[in-house]
């Protein structure tokens, strides 16, 4: 069986295409710049485009299993292709289809669950890659400055996305399923800080920023207005989903989720100065 990975070189399409091939599957990814793609040896590498559909025929000749991402474009638009997507997924055989969510209803969610085949969707809280965007500053200032510092959040391992995925295309039993995925513990951001300087080997210090120094700071980074909004919502009112730990995880891959602490020690380097 041949499994097709859109959005394959994205934090969660790579550890989706890692999980398969440690599973022994067949993989092809599809992406709009494969001599960009840097994917490992084995997975076959072709290019499409999600919002244009003509160019997911050949991707699609022989695959049975398929993860779908649900926008596209250069600024990460909700897709509207997503009927001529499904239509062309069952012309092409394909029995199984997860979809990542990306935060809230789509069209092309819409458009699978309407749709002839068996769906799986998955749907992550925080991913543990987001504190990632601490990292320059970290390396330069041994500093970070968030607002609402003492927010908790649920944060997941982006592998534990991607292994919950692969499960659901590759075994039965999770058609129709919405699988919100979580970690295995909240953590503040003065926790992720602590472990990240542990993981380090060297202290972080912590600046709590107002709300109004956060959206300062977000505007002048070139964040959008209707964006500042939406970060400063979900930072101050964390939504219970993203604040509740579930089992998902160990339910549907038979093995506890990974933890901050196993995250922060597999990317200790990005956080140390360089040089």
């Amino acid at each position: 069986m041949t499994f097709l990975v859109t959005g394959a070189t994205g934090t969660v399409g790579r550890q989706v295409v890692a999980e398969l091939l440690r599973r022994g599957e067949r993989v092809r990814a599809l992406t709009r710049d494969p001599a960009k793609a840097d994917l490992p040896a084995g997975v076959e590498t072709v290019r499409g485009d999600l919002t244009d559909p003509r160019t997911l025929v050949p991707a699609l000749e022989g695959v049975t299993g398929l993860h779908l991402i649900t926008f596209g474009g250069a600024y990460f638009a909700p897709l509207t292709t997503g009927g001529e997507i499904v239509a062309l997924a069952a012309k092409a055989g394909v029995r199984r289809v997860t979809v990542l969510d990306g935060g809230g209803p789509t069209p092309l969610q819409h458009a699978v669950e309407a749709g002839d085949v068996d769906w799986t969707l998955v749907m992550p809280v925080e991913f543990m890659a987001n504190a990632l965007e601490w990292a320059e500053g970290i390396r330069a200032g041994d500093e970070v400055a968030e607002p609402f510092v003492d927010r908790v959040s649920a944060m997941v391992h982006e592998a534990d996305i991607g292994a919950v995925a692969a499960v659901a295309l590759t075994e039965d039993g999770h058609a129709g399923r919405t699988y919100l995925i979580t970690g295995p513990e909240t953590l503040t951001v003065r926790d992720k800080v602590r472990t990240l300087a542990a993981a380090r080997g060297r202290e972080i210090g912590l600046t709590e920023l107002s709300a109004a120094q956060a959206a300062e700071r977000w505007r002048q980074a070139g964040t959008d207005p209707e964006a500042v909004a939406f970060l400063l919502d979900v930072y101050g009112n964390t939504p219970p989903e993203g604040r509740t730990v579930v089992d998902t995880v160990e339910r549907v891959t038979g093995r506890p989720a990974r933890t901050f602490a196993q995250w922060a020690a597999e990317h200790a380097d990005a956080f140390r100065a360089r040089g």
